[in-house]
C-alpha cells in the first residue's frame, strides 16, 4: 500500500479535522439508529459498523507508524 498518498490527508489538519467530523457524524447516526431499532441483528451489525469508524479514526497513527 502506498502510505505516502494517505499522509497528505492525515497531515493536513484542516482535512484531518473534517475527515474526523465525518465519522463521528457517523457513528452518531449509527447510535441513533441502534436506540431505535427491535431486531437484535441489526444491532450487531451496527456494533460492526461503528468499531470500523472507530478504526478509521487513528488513520493518522497508523500511516504515520505511531504506537498507541
Amino acid at each position: 500500500m502506498n502510505k505516502g498518498t494517505l499522509k497528505k490527508l492525515v497531515n493536513d489538519k484542516q482535512l484531518l479535522d473534517s475527515y474526523l467530523e465525518y465519522l463521528d457524524e457517523k457513528i452518531n447516526a449509527a447510535h441513533v439508529r441502534m436506540e431505535q431499532s427491535p431486531n437484535v441483528e441489526a444491532l450487531y451489525r451496527m456494533q460492526g459498523e461503528i468499531a470500523i469508524l472507530r478504526r478509521l479514526k487513528l488513520i493518522r497513527e497508523e500511516v504515520n507508524g505511531y504506537n498507541s
